[in-house]
């Protein structure tokens, strides 16, 4: 399967992604202290929503389309919607949607900086020539994961690594995330860690959520989105963000957003979200479940730092 994220550019999961993403990145600025941010999986940058790719989906329409009317959305929405909005080429109207990179790069702060990891030759091309003016921004044309062996620990010391891969083979991906992932945690520990995941079928996801909980990080919290039932295979049903070494008080910051997302962005039936802890500091991983993930729900979150 040949993925071009161009066909998905601000479906609903993209604004569940880069909802989490920008609150990660306040959460960094809230420390006066420099910080770094990783992408594995950049793309190109910026998307057109009129172009061939986005308007034979359509996906955005069920997606960022819905936010750009809407009123009284929270605070953290507004933020966001702002930043996409007020992008080169959106002065009269919603016409682009901006990849990860360009949305963090509208928030970096001068003495922050970004390594962006592109492997497709034409997008990382596409990409560098999109933010060749701003020297906080740098492109690297290779493999997201094997990059990450050399990039951490970063001389900022704190940031936010952000794994979106294609996953072009869903179940073969997981395992290599895993794995990089550990490996990422015994070099930079304290490093916050992002992942972005796809919902078809439950059974697919649930192994992949607990391996995240056995391989060093402090805590994970998990932030899903589903507009559709999680028990087909031939459609995104849904999507997820897990974050490892998440801010303590993200699932706060979070909460009343995802709410309105699930509001605005569902489909045939109302959308189902899902916001917990699946791992707290000090806590031993929890054992599997026998309760069907649909049954499963808890509200509890790590003790705040001393």
């Amino acid at each position: 399967m040949n993925y071009r994220h161009a066909y998905h550019a601000g479906n609903f999961a993209d604004v569940l992604k880069h909802t989490v993403l920008h609150a990660l990145i306040e959460s960094l600025q809230a420390k006066p202290a420099p910080f770094c941010y990783i992408d594995t999986h950049a793309g190109s940058g910026n998307y057109p929503l009129e172009g061939f790719e986005a308007r034979k989906t359509g996906e955005h329409k069920d997606g960022i389309a819905r936010l750009h009317p809407a009123e009284k959305v929270p605070a953290l929405l507004q933020r966001w919607r702002a930043g996409v909005l007020s992008g080169e080429g959106n002065e009269d109207g919603l016409k682009f949607y901006p990849g990860s990179p360009l949305q963090v790069a509208r928030l970096l702060r001068p003495d922050d900086s970004a390594q962006l990891c592109e492997l497709h030759a034409e997008e990382a091309a596409k990409l560098r020539h999109l933010l060749h003016r701003d020297p906080r921004m740098h492109v690297h044309q290779r493999d997201g994961y094997e990059a990450l062996k050399a990039l951490l620990p970063p001389k900022e010391k704190r940031g936010l690594v952000l794994i979106d891969p294609p996953y072009e083979a869903q179940e073969a991906e997981y395992k290599v995330i895993e794995q990089a992932l550990k490996t990422a945690l015994q070099r930079w520990p304290t490093g916050i860690y992002a992942v972005w995941y796809p919902i078809k079928l439950r059974s697919q996801v649930q192994p992949f959520l607990r391996g995240l909980q056995r391989i060093g990080a402090r805590r994970v919290l998990r932030v899903e989105l589903l507009v559709h039932p999680d028990d087909s295979p031939l459609r995104l049903n849904g999507s997820g963000m897990a974050i490892l070494n998440a801010p303590w008080n993200l699932d706060d910051v979070l909460r009343e957003p995802l709410r309105a997302l699930g509001d605005l962005l569902a489909q045939d039936k109302p959308a189902e979200t899902r916001l917990d802890w699946i791992l707290q500091e000090g806590a031993e991983p929890p054992a599997p479940s026998p309760l069907p993930a649909s049954r499963l729900s808890t509200n509890q979150r790590p003790p705040r730092p001393r």
